[in-house]
């Protein structure tokens, strides 16, 4: 099951790639034609401003702004697409609903835009689910974001007057509020026979080789010297020999 789970498919790649290229695309038309989108973005407690809520994701205010967001977009949305491939494209268009309505509920009054609302709902849902799953690769991941990502928790808070801090706020909440509600679709750790509440430790074939003791057992030995049946054999009373000899009295 783990390796269904975890298989890479082409859409690991395309999906942020086209993501990033059409955000990319829509920055080069407002250059090539001179024209301004900011107006779409998400602006708070207005009923024009809920339009932003779907457009925002793909405006920049500059080079730079869409420069630093492609990275991160593109290194988290493979992230999610490899190991959470069921969910992938529910918490990609729930997060943009979800964290863009709640930026419209709290955000200043200004045109809110960029895609650093959806990259902080996939940082927050890729860490705070990798902890909450208990799966090994899957914690691997959530450290990783931390090591990698981490100093972005402080643009939560409103360190700098022009960035968003509402839209960053909003998708963290988001994402931790998906690693909440996404339970099902998600890989589980793998779960060993000794760990089942029906385990019995006398039918468990590793433990036959080993005697009350703990001394361990050549079965293979004992089987052809004493030519018995493995079936027949309790292997927990049989006492290893190097040198077993059989009489015939």
């Amino acid at each position: 099951m783990e390796q269904n789970e975890f298989k890479y498919y082409t859409g690991v790649i395309a999906y942020p790639l086209l993501f990033v290229l059409l955000i990319w695309f829509v920055f080069w038309f407002e250059v090539r034609f001179g024209v301004r989108f900011n107006d779409y973005g998400i602006y708070p407690k207005t009923l024009k401003g809920l339009r932003g809520i779907v457009f925002s994701p793909f405006i920049h205010s500059s080079l730079s702004h869409l420069y630093h967001n492609s990275i991160p977009l593109v290194v988290l949305s493979m992230t999610l697409f490899y190991f959470y491939k069921k969910i992938a494209w529910r918490i990609i268009i729930y997060g943009i609903v979800l964290s863009g309505l709640l930026t419209w509920c709290i955000g200043r009054p200004a045109n809110h835009i960029g895609a650093s609302g959806l990259i902080y709902v996939l940082m927050s849902f890729i860490l705070f689910k990798g902890i909450f799953a208990k799966h090994f690769r899957l914690i691997a991941v959530s450290l990783v974001v931390v090591f990698i990502y981490g100093s972005m928790i402080w643009y939560v808070f409103p360190v700098k007057q022009k960035i968003s801090w509402e839209g960053h706020l909003s998708g963290l909440l988001t994402g931790l509020f998906f690693a909440f509600v996404f339970v099902k679709s998600i890989a589980k750790p793998k779960k060993y026979a000794w760990q089942d509440e029906n385990y019995n430790e006398a039918n468990d074939d590793f433990l036959k080789h080993f005697d009350e003791q703990g001394n361990f057992i050549e079965l293979t030995n004992v089987q052809n010297e004493i030519g018995i049946p493995s079936e027949d054999i309790d292997y927990r009373r049989v006492k290893p020999s190097n040198n077993l000899k059989l009489d015939n009295e």
